[in-house]
C-alpha cells in the first residue's frame, strides 16, 4: 500500500482496539481525513474482510477506485465494488450502496464479511439507518463476531454510540486548511424556492458568483446546486468555461473526469448536487460557491403525492460544503446568502425517515419480520401516519397481508430493487406489455427530469442512453420467471383506488382478481416457511437445525421468534444453504443470558423466503391478479393488450430468444405500466383540468401536449403550497379501458344530501372518478338516515318543524341535562344530530318537515327519566293567585314570569331539579318591573321603590303596604269590590 499522510492514520490503532474489544465503534472524521479510503484497506491488512456501505452509487464507485489506486492495483483484485446493475468483486474490500446492502441482508443475513462500515451515517439516509438496524439484529442473533463501524463526518456521535450499545468513539482530527467565508447575497430579493422551482434570478446570480470566484483566486471552483435542472441552467450561463456536471446519474466518463486531478489546461468549474458534499474529493478545488439550496423528499399522504422539494440548506450542510474548499490548501467559500440569513438556518438537516415516503422501508421491515418496525434499532422512529399510509399501499398491491407480514409477492417486489409501486408495475405490467415494462419502470425510477411532461416522448428519447439501457436490462433480469408469461389482464378489482382519509393516505385498494395477491401461493403462514413449492418441509428442517425458540423472558427471546427461518424455507430453492448454516452456527436458542435474542425474531423470513423456489407457471398469473374473463371491467383491456397470445407471451419469448409477438403500442404500454404503478393517479378530464382517482384535482402545465386527453396516467405530480390543484409533471394519455384495468371499477349505492335534498343513485366509479349513475328507487334505510343527518348537519335543525311544544320540551330536557347530567340526554345540535330517531317515513326533505319532533325528543328519554320529567322540570307552576304559569327553560336558569299582584304572600319561589326559579315580576301591563331569586328579600327591600313608581300609573290595581301578607289576585280593585 502506498504511503499517505492522512489524518485518520493516527486513529487506526484505536479503531482496531475498539473492534477487538467490543466489536463496534463510531468513527468521527471530518471530510478529507481519509476515513472512506484509508480505513477499509487498513483493516483488511489485519485479515478482515470489509464491506463499506456508501449512500450513493457515485461515491461507492469512486471510493473503490481510489482505494485500488492507493494499493497500486486495478479494481477487482483486493478492492471491489457493487452498485445496482454493476459489480467488480474484490477479495478484501467491497464498496456497496446501502440500498444494495439491504437487499443482500434480506437474501443472506450471514453477511459474508468481518467488518461492515456504514459511511456518511451523519447524512441520515433512510437506507443507511435501516441497514444499521438490520446489522445490529444480525450481530445480536447470528453474528456476534461481526464488527460494525458507524463513520460520521460530523462531531455529533453520542447518539450513534448509544445505538451501538455504548460503542467507543474514535476521533480523527483533520489538518483543516483555513477557508474564508464570503457572503454574496443576490443584489435584489429572489422568490423563495417551492416544489422543484428555483427563481432563475438566483441561478443567474450563482453563475456570476462562479465567474467572480475564478477571477479572485486560483484553482478550480466547485459549485453546489440542488438538482440536475439547475446544473444545466447554470452551465448554460457559463459559456466559454470548462464545466463539468457532477450528479448521481452523470455518465461514468464525466464522473471520472470530475474526480481526476487536472493536468494543466484551463481551470475547471464543477457543478455538483449533494453527491459531492462529503464522501467525494474533487481535486484541485480552491473555491466553493454554495447556492444554499438542497432537495428533500416530501409526501402528501392525504393526496398520495410525493416529490422532492427544494429547501434552504442547514448550517451543517453549508459547513460540509465549505470544507471542500480547504481539503488540499487554503480556500474560499462564496455563500449566496447573507450572514444574518445564515443564523436563521436550521442547525441540521432533518432525517430522511421523517420526510420520505416509507413504502419501501415498510416493505423492508415486513420482509425482515418486523412489520411495525417496533423492534428495529433506529435513531428516530418512523412517523406513525406515514407508516400507516405505507402499509396501506403495500396491502393494496398485495405485498403484505392484513397483519402486515410480507407475502411471497411482496418478497418478489423487494428483490427487484425499486420502489414497491414500481416493482408491482414491473411484475404485473410484464403480463400485458412484455419486457417493455422494464424500460418504462427504468424511466419511472430515474429522477432526471426534462421539461417535457409527455412520458412517452421522454421514453423514446432515453432509449439510446447507456445507463438507461443498463437499468432496463437489470430490471428484465429481476423479473420473476413467470411474470411475463401470463395471458390475460388484471381483473376489474386489480387495484381499486381508495381515498383512505382515516389513515391519511391515498392508496389503491387491495389487489383482487382471480387468485390475486390475497390468494397468492407465496403468502407466508405466521409459523414459518411458505408452503409453496414444497418449501414448508425444508423450511421446517432448516428452522429445526437453527434451534430457534422464542423465550420472551430472556434478552434473546423476543428476537428468536422473529428470526425463525433465516435459512429455513430457503433450502427448498437450493440457495438457502448459507442461511441454514448461519442459523445453525449461531445456535439461536433465545435462552436467558444469550445476546442473540432481541434481534433474531425480526429476521424470520429474510434468508428463508429469499431462497424459495419461484413457483410454477401458474403462480405468476395468481400473483399478478390475472384473469382473462372478458366479462370483467378489465376484460376488454385484457383482450386489447394481449393480442397474439398476449404481450406477456412476447416477453417470455424475448427472453428465450423467440420472435416477439405483437403487443400494444408504446403509448398504450406506457399507460398500462404507469397506471399499475400509480392507480390512484389515474385521472379523467374535468372542467379544464383532471380529477384523479384519489379525489385530488390536477392540471397540466400551460401549453402541455397532454391537454385535451380524456384520461391520463400520471407518473409525477406535486402540489405547490397554497395551490388548489396538483400540478402534472409527467404523464401519459390512456383510455378508459386502461383506467379500468389498473384501478378497477366499483358499483355502489350512493345516498347523499345534495342540492337541498336526498339524492339516491347507483354509481359506477374508479376511485373518486364517477363513470355513470342511475336513480335508485329503493335505497337502504340506513343510507337514507345517514343522508338526512348530513342534510341536518349542513343546513341546520331548522329543516324540522319545531312546534311550540317541541321547542318547550327541548328546553326542559336541556335544563335537566345541565342540572342533573346523564342519563338525561343532551339537547345541543350535535347531540341531536347523532341521536335523533329519523323515522323510516322520512326519506327526503319533505319527510323531515312531517316529522313529529316532540315525539322524537320524548323517544330519547330513558324510561326512568320519562316518568319523572313533569316532577323534575314541570312545564307550568301554580302561583298564589291560582294561575298556572309556564316556566321558561331557555336560559341558563329557569325563569317564572308573572304579574307582581299574583305573587303576594309568596315568601319563596319553588325549585325545579333543585334549582330555584328566577322570578320576573311584571307590571299590570306585562312589562318587567323587577327580577329576583329571593322573594322574601324583595318584599322587604325592593318592593317599596317599585310600588312608588307604579301605583300612580296603575291606580286600579292593588299596591298594599305589606305584600308578604296581602291577598294575591289576578284582578283590579274595582273587580274585586264587585
Amino acid at each position: 500500500m502506498r504511503s499517505f499522510d492522512l489524518p485518520v492514520a493516527a486513529a487506526l490503532p484505536a479503531l482496531r482496539d475498539a473492534l477487538d474489544d467490543s466489536g463496534t465503534a463510531v468513527l468521527a472524521a471530518p471530510p478529507g481525513t481519509g476515513k472512506t479510503t484509508l480505513v477499509p484497506p487498513a483493516l483488511a491488512e489485519t485479515g478482515r474482510r470489509v464491506i463499506v456501505a456508501e449512500p450513493r452509487r457515485l461515491a461507492a464507485r469512486a471510493a473503490a477506485r481510489r482505494m485500488a489506486w492507493m494499493l497500486g492495483e486495478p479494481v477487482g483484485e483486493r478492492i471491489g465494488y457493487a452498485i445496482r446493475g454493476e459489480r467488480r468483486p474484490g477479495s478484501a474490500v467491497e464498496v456497496v450502496t446501502t440500498g444494495l446492502l439491504l437487499q443482500r441482508l434480506q437474501h443472506d443475513p450471514d453477511v459474508r464479511a468481518d467488518v461492515v462500515i456504514l459511511d456518511e451515517c451523519h447524512e441520515r439516509h433512510l437506507d443507511a439507518d435501516t441497514a444499521l438496524a438490520f446489522l445490529l439484529d444480525i450481530r445480536a442473533a447470528l453474528r456476534p463476531d461481526l464488527g460494525l463501524i458507524a463513520a460520521s463526518a460530523t462531531a455529533g456521535t453520542a447518539a450513534w454510540a448509544r445505538l451501538l450499545g455504548g460503542a467507543p468513539v474514535v476521533t480523527a482530527d483533520a489538518a483543516v486548511h483555513p477557508v474564508e467565508t464570503i457572503w454574496t447575497p443576490p443584489p435584489r430579493p429572489v422568490r423563495p424556492p417551492h416544489g422543484l422551482s428555483v427563481d432563475p434570478a438566483l441561478l443567474d446570480h450563482v453563475a456570476r458568483t462562479v465567474r467572480r470566484a475564478l477571477e479572485e483566486g486560483d484553482g478550480d471552483v466547485l459549485c453546489f446546486l440542488p438538482g440536475v435542472r439547475e446544473l444545466g441552467r447554470v452551465a448554460g450561463a457559463l459559456g466559454g468555461l470548462e464545466v463539468l456536471q457532477l450528479h448521481g446519474r452523470a455518465p461514468a466518463e464525466v464522473q471520472e473526469a470530475a474526480l481526476r486531478p487536472r493536468e494543466g489546461g484551463a481551470r475547471r468549474v464543477v457543478l455538483a448536487t449533494s453527491v459531492a458534499e462529503s464522501s467525494l474529493t474533487v481535486p484541485g478545488v480552491r473555491a466553493v460557491v454554495d447556492s444554499g439550496l438542497s432537495r428533500e423528499p416530501r409526501v402528501d399522504h392525504a393526496r398520495g403525492l410525493g416529490a422532492l422539494a427544494t429547501v434552504r440548506s442547514s448550517r451543517a450542510t453549508a459547513d460540509q460544503r465549505a470544507g471542500r474548499a480547504g481539503r488540499e490548501a487554503p480556500g474560499r467559500v462564496y455563500r449566496c446568502w447573507s450572514a444574518a440569513e445564515h443564523d436563521r438556518l436550521p442547525e441540521q438537516p432533518r432525517p430522511e425517515i421523517e420526510l420520505a415516503d416509507l413504502t419501501g422501508f415498510a416493505l423492508q421491515a415486513a420482509c425482515w419480520g418486523d412489520p411495525d418496525a417496533a423492534g428495529l434499532a433506529l435513531l428516530d422512529p418512523p412517523p406513525p401516519a406515514a407508516l400507516r399510509a405505507a402499509r396501506a399501499t403495500l396491502r393494496a398491491i398485495g405485498a403484505v397481508d392484513d397483519a402486515g407480514r410480507a407475502t411471497e409477492r411482496g418478497r418478489e417486489m423487494a428483490r427487484v430493487g425499486v420502489h414497491p409501486r414500481l416493482a408491482r408495475a414491473l411484475i404485473d405490467g410484464a403480463a400485458h406489455v412484455g419486457e417493455r415494462a422494464a424500460e418504462i419502470v427504468a424511466l419511472l425510477s430515474d429522477d432526471r427530469r426534462t421539461g417535457d411532461d409527455d412520458l412517452v416522448a421522454q421514453w423514446r428519447a432515453r432509449r439510446h442512453d447507456g445507463s438507461f439501457r443498463d437499468e432496463a436490462r437489470r430490471l428484465r433480469r429481476a423479473l420473476p420467471r413467470d411474470a411475463a408469461a401470463s395471458d390475460g389482464a388484471v381483473a376489474s378489482g386489480g387495484a381499486v383506488a381508495s381515498h383512505t382519509g382515516a389513515s391519511g393516505s391515498a392508496a389503491p385498494s387491495r389487489v383482487s382478481a382471480s387468485g390475486g395477491a390475497e390468494a397468492s401461493p407465496g403468502r407466508r403462514p405466521s409459523g414459518g416457511a411458505s408452503a409453496s413449492g414444497g418449501a414448508g418441509t425444508s423450511g421446517d428442517a432448516a428452522t429445526s437445525r437453527a434451534k430457534v425458540s422464542g423465550d420472551a423472558g430472556t434478552s434473546g427471546g423476543a428476537a428468536a421468534s422473529r428470526m425463525s427461518a433465516p435459512g429455513g424455507a430457503g433450502a427448498s430453492r437450493g440457495q438457502g444453504a448459507s442461511g441454514v448454516a448461519g442459523a445453525s452456527r449461531a445456535g439461536l436458542s433465545g435462552d436467558a443470558g444469550t445476546s442473540g435474542g432481541a434481534a433474531a425474531s425480526r429476521m424470520s423470513a429474510s434468508g428463508a423466503a429469499a431462497s424459495r423456489e419461484r413457483g410454477g407457471s401458474g403462480a405468476g398469473a395468481s400473483r399478478a391478479g390475472v384473469s382473462g374473463d372478458a366479462g370483467t371491467s378489465g376484460g376488454a383491456a385484457a383482450s386489447r393488450v394481449s393480442a397474439s397470445g398476449g404481450a406477456g407471451a412476447s416477453g417470455a419469448a424475448g427472453r428465450s430468444g423467440g420472435v416477439r409477438a405483437p403487443g400494444p403500442d408504446d403509448e398504450t404500454a406506457a399507460g398500462i405500466v404507469v397506471a399499475l404503478a400509480f392507480p390512484e393517479r389515474v385521472a379523467r378530464a374535468r372542467d379544464g383540468g383532471y380529477l384523479m382517482a384519489s379525489g385530488t384535482a390536477a392540471v397540466p402545465e400551460r401549453g402541455s401536449r397532454l391537454t385535451g386527453s380524456g384520461w391520463l396516467a400520471i407518473a409525477v405530480a406535486d402540489r405547490p403550497a397554497g395551490a388548489p390543484s396538483a400540478r402534472i409533471r409527467q404523464a401519459v394519455p390512456i383510455d378508459e379501458e386502461t383506467a379500468r384495468l389498473a384501478v378497477g371499477a366499483s358499483v355502489e349505492e350512493e345516498v347523499v344530501w345534495r342540492d337541498g335534498d336526498v339524492v339516491a343513485r347507483r354509481v359506477e366509479r374508479l376511485g373518486a372518478i364517477e363513470l355513470g349513475a342511475v336513480p335508485l328507487d329503493d335505497p337502504r334505510p340506513e343510507l337514507v338516515r345517514a343522508a338526512l343527518r348530513e342534510g341536518l348537519r349542513r343546513e341546520g335543525l331548522g329543516l324540522l318543524s319545531w312546534t311550540r311544544d317541541a321547542e318547550t320540551l327541548r328546553a326542559r330536557l336541556a335544563f335537566c341535562h345541565r342540572a342533573l347530567g346523564p342519563p338525561w340526554p343532551a339537547m345541543d345540535d350535535d347531540a341531536l344530530l347523532a341521536s335523533l330517531d329519523l323515522a323510516s317515513a322520512a326519506r327526503d326533505r319533505a319527510g323531515l318537515r312531517r316529522l313529529d319532533v316532540a315525539a322524537a325528543l320524548r323517544g330519547l328519554l330513558p324510561w326512568e327519566c320519562a316518568a319523572r320529567l313533569d316532577d323534575v322540570a314541570p312545564e307550568r307552576v301554580t302561583v298564589p293567585s291560582g294561575s298556572r304559569i309556564r316556566i321558561d327553560y331557555t336560559g341558563e336558569r329557569p325563569v317564572l314570569a308573572a304579574k307582581l299582584q299574583e305573587l303576594f304572600g309568596w315568601q319563596e319561589a319553588p325549585r325545579v331539579a333543585g334549582v330555584p326559579l328566577v322570578v320576573h315580576l311584571l307590571s299590570p301591563a306585562g312589562r318587567p318591573a323587577a327580577v329576583t331569586a329571593d322573594l322574601a328579600s324583595f318584599w322587604r327591600e325592593g318592593y317599596r321603590s317599585v310600588r312608588a313608581e307604579l301605583r300612580g300609573r296603575y291606580p286600579r290595581h292593588p299596591w298594599p303596604e305589606d305584600p308578604a301578607t296581602a291577598e294575591p289576585t289576578r284582578r283590579t280593585n274595582t273587580r274585586r269590590r264587585g
